[in-house]
């Protein structure tokens, strides 16, 4: 048997060893998936903390219990380490690294590169890598194989087989998985998806192959493109409808009965998560190195970037009304996580909201159920949620009320009744809110 057709038996004998580089948020239900389906797993992450948590036996991520971690790892079928070089016992390696934006806008790629730095080490003839971490079309080809190759002096689809394979992860999901959400695989060369496909095909449910690396790539960022400018358009819906007098709720309910050529997306108060707000900057980014202007993703990330200032003024505006302002007055926060009933607060509106506000002078608290502690990185605060067993308390306390994140948790209707006054960016009162004269809405 040559090298392509050893690896493919040992991947459909699950004999072969899975490495996953990057245990977060992706890599984590990634690894319990294929140690489920009977791989033998090691996660590589250098995050000591990671580490001694997982090696305790206990999940440090929401959506994999820690039941399951326990069961895993007493199987030997899941394990984790903070050494790289563990790396050279490995016949499969996913790379679920993050893919961050700098300051700037440009993408940052230093977790790629260093990871894909230690893999080079050692790398070896008979190995399949996957990159997982979402970026911009080209990185596979003009990024990750080079630095695989140029060393090592593997052949890719003979020696070493290279693809890219987009996550779709959504934290908190139990409809969708990593199991049964499908995959889509992009490899170098026919061989290299081949290998690939037979290899994840062993534990998801759907693998979708498709010609190139670059195909793969670019239809992630399709999908996170087409929310991001389709929450783009509906929250600037928002700002005509309140020019206009018009409930922008009861308008997308309205528009969302049609049954056909029309999927629903509601406002608020701004876009949050490792994705969305991220990922159609990467495309827009290569594109303007080649001369070319990606107008629809600019104007979505313009509005979507102003909404967090929009619900502010609209704050101050409500206060106003009631003759009262923010500076000196208590805003409780309900909600910072960037969607509901998650423990993730990456790139949540709410930190900048809460930064606005705290400018204007208001003294603010918040509340998460599922998240205990916040800072914002470039002002340099941190805050920690009041107690669960303060909350109504704090509610009725407090000058203004606003709804960030609808979590199912909060009782909406004893919220409402205890409050002085509610700012409602999620349409979480429903009708009640709607009735109310003590709520403003988005």
């Amino acid at each position: 048997m040559n090298t392509k057709e050893k690896l493919i038996q040992k991947l459909q004998d699950k004999t072969a060893k899975i490495g996953i580089l990057g245990m977060g948020y992706v890599g984590m239900p990634l690894a319990v998936v294929f140690a489920e389906k009977g791989f033998n797993v090691l996660g590589i992450d250098p995050d000591a903390r990671k580490v001694e948590t997982f090696n305790k036996g206990i999940s440090y991520i929401q959506d994999v219990p820690t039941e399951t971690v326990a069961r895993l790892q007493k199987a030997g079928k899941l394990n984790m380490t903070a050494d790289f070089a563990d790396l050279a016992e490995m016949d499969a390696v996913s790379i679920c690294v993050p893919t961050p934006l700098r300051q700037t806008g440009d993408p940052d790629m230093s977790f790629i590169l260093s990871a894909t730095e230690q893999l080079a080490k050692y790398v070896h003839k008979g190995m399949v890598v996957v990159l997982e971490s979402t970026t911009y079309p080209g990185t596979t080809r003009e990024l990750l194989a080079p630095m695989l190759t140029e060393k090592s002096g593997l052949i890719v689809g003979e020696d070493l087989f290279i693809c890219f394979s987009p996550e779709r992860v959504d934290p908190g999901r139990e409809d969708w998985t990593t199991y049964n959400t499908p995959k889509v695989m992009g490899g170098m060369t026919g061989a290299c998806a081949e290998v690939a496909t037979i290899w994840y095909s062993g534990a998801i449910e759907t693998v979708v192959p498709v010609s190139s690396p670059e195909a793969a790539e670019m239809a992630k960022l399709l999908e996170n493109t087409f929310r991001m400018i389709n929450i783009g358009m509906v929250n600037e819906l928002a700002l005509m409808c309140e020019r206009l007098g018009v409930d922008v709720w009861e308008v997308i309910d309205a528009a969302a009965t049609k049954p056909f050529g029309f999927m629903k997306f509601t406002p608020g108060p701004g876009l949050g998560g490792h994705c969305i707000p991220i990922d159609p900057l990467y495309l827009s980014w290569k594109m303007k190195e080649m001369n070319y202007s990606a107008k629809f993703i600019e104007l979505a990330s313009e509005i979507n970037t102003n909404m967090p200032r929009y619900v502010v003024t609209r704050l101050l505006d409500a206060l106003n009304d009631r003759s009262k302002t923010l500076k000196g007055n208590k805003v409780l926060v309900l909600g910072v996580a960037y969607k509901p009933d998650i423990d993730d607060v990456r790139e949540s509106p709410a930190l900048d909201v809460i930064a606005l506000m705290k400018k204007k002078g208001a003294l603010v608290e918040y509340h998460d159920p599922h998240i205990p502690h916040i800072h914002h990185e470039h002002e340099g605060w941190k805050m920690s949620s009041i107690a669960n067993a303060d909350l109504m308390d704090k509610v009725k306390a407090a000058d203004a009320v606003i709804i960030i994140t609808n979590h199912t948790y909060y009782d909406y209707q004893a919220i409402l009744a205890a409050a002085q006054f509610i700012f409602d960016s999620r349409n979480a009162l429903g009708k009640a809110g709607k009735e109310s004269p003590k709520v403003v809405r988005l």
